[in-house]
């Protein structure tokens, strides 16, 4: 009898991957050419095909995919370093703003007309731990929400080229 909590193990393929990818796929959907595959063109022996195309249309078609109304091309993945960047820089500014802010607040408290000694100190402290702590935890999530986003571009991607090669 079998342990319901261990998965079945998968059958094994009738032929090693190297073989097979030197022999190409006998499938017609695969586009694989007749020759098969040949690592000499695919230096990282990942079977994957490198990109090709003129690289200048790269450009041309972000400008496409941007007014792209059907949504059917991304442009997420190729503008997340942007909004990264952007996200830290506002990230920055927010910082300095509440760190400057409250030290001088907390210095205010400290000298008359507003001597308030408890306060003050108290709001030095906590702005000297908790900005900071504040500060750094916005990166991560901003960190978080892009890598998420990203990922999910990148699933929908993927999901599509298989889709389209299982129609053709």
């Amino acid at each position: 009898m079998s342990d319901p909590t261990v998965p079945p193990v998968p059958p094994l393929p009738s032929r090693p991957a190297s073989v097979a990818a030197a022999q190409g796929s006998p499938s017609p959907a695969s586009g694989a050419a007749a020759g098969g595959y040949d690592p000499a063109t695919d230096p990282d022996d990942t079977g994957v095909p490198s990109p090709t195309g003129d690289p200048t249309e790269a450009g041309r078609g972000f400008v496409r995919a941007l007014f792209d109304v059907s949504f059917r091309t991304f442009i997420t993945r190729r503008l997340a370093g942007v909004f990264y960047v952007v996200g830290l820089v506002a990230i920055g500014i927010g910082f300095l703003y509440y760190f400057l802010r409250g030290l001088i607040l907390g210095i205010t408290m400290l000298v008359p007309p507003f001597v308030n000694i408890g306060g003050g100190v108290a709001l030095l402290i906590s702005t000297i731990i908790v900005v900071p702590i504040v500060a750094f935890l916005a990166v991560v999530l901003l960190r978080f929400v892009i890598e998420a986003v990203v990922a999910l571009i990148a699933i929908a991607e993927n999901t599509q080229r298989t889709a389209d090669r299982a129609s053709d």
